[in-house]
């Protein structure tokens, strides 16, 4: 088994001259073709349980020879793409905090430096950080290479590839997957990936593993410099605005990569008083999707921190590659420690970002891009900045492609993202951010106008002090399945064309029983079939209206009885998990018609996937 070395100064890896990953024997051909089985490959990343006992939760940072061959395989394909781009690529790699990740990076550096590729290594490093070094960076390459499997349980791994900042659509990693398949399907392709880590010396390994320490450097002073200029201001005037508030601030790293970033030293800088929690990578406390329980210890530590010192109003939780996060607020007005919903946190975002936009642009065509389970209550805040909404299947990717098509047709689009899994992507960046959340949230403390704008256009009565909590209160009243609610998640056997033509017969057939109840009781009196796959939106029912493999979300939305856009029910299958996620949207903050929605959304799915 691979083993690896860490410096006990700097905590970076360093290269052992006896270290060779296959020395002990090589896996057999079933071997390998049983652990690609359950391996997920979609665009928004390359998944499956890496950890060598196959638990979800174990924290071991060993994995089987088995699952190293599919590690090398995922960077040979990457190497080939490379190398048909340039001459002479670099790639850039890096990690997230979980444990198997310096082994599977150990062996991708192989077959990339087998193959002739520079490589540029960070070792732990945020997600938005990796991406933005690529973007702007000195030493960004011509593409990244990420091992990360984002929110899932530590014992998952995976892939994210991209360049320019941005994870490839569907349609470059696409080749990518047909082209791994074809590799796990010859079994001489075992002994190929032995023959080119052997070929890397440990002097080539050395190469890479000693400048870690300076391109990491370099990617933590671009990344702040990117978060600057994706949030159109200075340090200094951020700083200047929250010298007039004492604001404090707990983070739970939860041992994520984040706990490596910018964050810390960022945050102070800016005259914020700072609490960490779980700040040393890799050291993880608790589950990693920041949701529900897992926002627990935050609201706990605020609550204590903001009776020690009531300046302390805001915690913040990032997933162990730090792309998303989710925030805990203290509401002086209610009296209580809020941990408010990722879809309202989202709004909240896009409120504060289309205010701005609005101000700084009278006259401009605003737009923004979201994917189809977001709420609508996105719908309703950029009605009142004259901003249209265009949607696009779920997946970071289908969702920044959507946002750059907009913007060649005259758009004006700083704000996108996917509502329905937290986090928002700001312009220029690429990728979901909790940084970029936070400064929008403080740029909300300090610029009154943009609240000022959104009560004036709303007719709200303005709070006598802006805080977060308040604002949380003006914005629209929806009821939404959370993202990880345990009642938004089914496990179906269906293909997903199959399961999609039978639910749609069975929800025309329903809608004629029900029709006279949904009008009654839940002021639903028509609706539209919407379907979703990469960045396209289409209204109607059919196959017609969707295309092979038939994975993308299927929405029907509800009306009232002015025509007006009212709830909505959605399902899909994951594409980073083996799960059929369902969801349920109803303007309002009662739960009745949510609740009458989403049983209804499950039964019939139960009901198609048992055709």
């Amino acid at each position: 088994m691979l083993m690896l070395l860490y410096d006990e100064r700097t905590g970076f890896p360093i290269a052992d001259d006896e270290i060779d990953p296959f020395s002990d024997g090589l896996p057999s051909f079933e071997e390998v073709k049983q652990a690609v089985r359950p391996m997920i490959l979609s665009a928004s990343g390359w998944r499956k349980v890496f950890s060598i006992s196959g638990q979800d939760e174990d924290d071991t940072p060993v994995i089987s020879h088995a699952d190293e061959v599919l590690a090398s395989y995922a960077a040979i394909v990457f190497a080939d793409y490379l190398l048909r781009q340039e001459k002479e690529p670099t790639v850039l790699v890096g990690i997230d905090a979980r444990p198997t990740g310096p082994i599977i990076a150990d062996l991708a550096i192989r077959m990339f430096l087998s193959k002739g590729i520079k490589v540029n290594y960070l070792f732990i490093a945020a997600a938005p950080e990796i991406m933005a070094e690529n973007m702007r960076g000195e030493h960004g390459g011509n593409g990244f290479f990420y091992v990360s499997a984002s929110h899932n349980p530590v014992g998952h791994n995976g892939f994210k590839f991209g360049a320019g900042g941005g994870v490839f659509p569907g349609t470059v990693t696409g080749p990518f997957a047909d082209a791994f398949r074809a590799m796990v399907a010859k079994a001489e392709n075992i002994q190929l990936v032995q023959d080119l880590s052997a070929s890397v010396t440990q002097e080539m390994m050395h190469g890479v593993l000693e400048n870690v320490g300076r391109f990491k450097a370099e990617a933590l002073a671009t990344y702040e410099a990117f978060i600057l200029e994706t949030a159109e201001t200075s340090k200094k005037e951020l700083a200047d605005a929250m010298a007039d508030h004492e604001y404090g601030i707990v983070a739970d790293y939860n041992g994520s990569a984040r706990a490596d970033s910018i964050d810390k030293d960022f945050l102070r800088s800016l005259n914020i008083q700072l609490s960490t929690m779980n700040d040393t990578p890799r050291a993880i406390a608790h589950a990693i999707v920041p949701e529900g329980d897992n926002l627990i210890p935050c609201k706990k530590a605020l609550e204590a921190k903001h009776k020690e010192k009531p300046c302390f109003m805001l915690g913040y939780v990032p997933d162990n590659d730090g792309d998303r996060g989710n925030i805990v607020v203290v509401d002086n007005q209610a009296r209580r420690t809020i941990i408010p919903e990722a879809q309202e946190v989202f709004a909240l975002v896009v409120m504060v970002t289309l205010a701005e936009m609005r101000i700084a642009n009278p006259d401009a065509r605003l737009a923004i891009a979201v994917n189809g389970p977001t709420s609508l209550r996105i719908d309703r805040i950029a009605d009142a900045f004259d901003c249209k909404v265009f949607r696009s299947e779920v997946g970071e990717a289908n969702v920044v492609t959507l946002a750059e098509n907009l913007r060649s047709k005259g758009y004006l689009v700083k704000i996108l993202g996917e509502g329905s899994n937290g986090g928002n992507i700001t312009a220029p960046a690429k990728v979901r951010d909790p940084m970029n959340t936070i400064v929008t949230l403080l740029k909300l403390l300090g610029k009154p106008k943009i609240l000022t704008l959104w009560c004036r256009l709303n007719k709200l009565d303005i709070p006598r002090k802006i805080s977060i909590g308040s604002t949380l209160r003006l914005l629209p009243e929806f009821t939404t399945t959370g993202a990880f609610s345990p009642d938004g998640i089914m496990h179906t056997v269906s293909a997903p064309g199959e399961l999609k033509n039978r639910y749609e017969k069975l929800f025309l057939s329903d809608w004629e029983k029900r029709k006279e109840e949904l009008a009654s009781t839940y002021g639903i009196c028509g609706y539209t079939v919407y379907q979703m796959e990469g960045t396209k939106c289409t209204a109607g029912m059919g196959e017609k209206n969707r295309h092979a493999p038939f994975k993308g979300g299927l929405k029907v939305c509800f009306t009232d009885k002015y025509g007006v856009e009212c709830a909505f029910i959605w399902m899909r299958p994951s594409g980073t998990e083996p799960v059929f996620r369902v969801l349920a949207d109803s303007e309002g903050n009662g739960t009745a018609r949510h609740d009458y929605l989403l049983a209804w959304q499950r039964d019939l799915v139960s009901r198609a996937d048992k055709g």
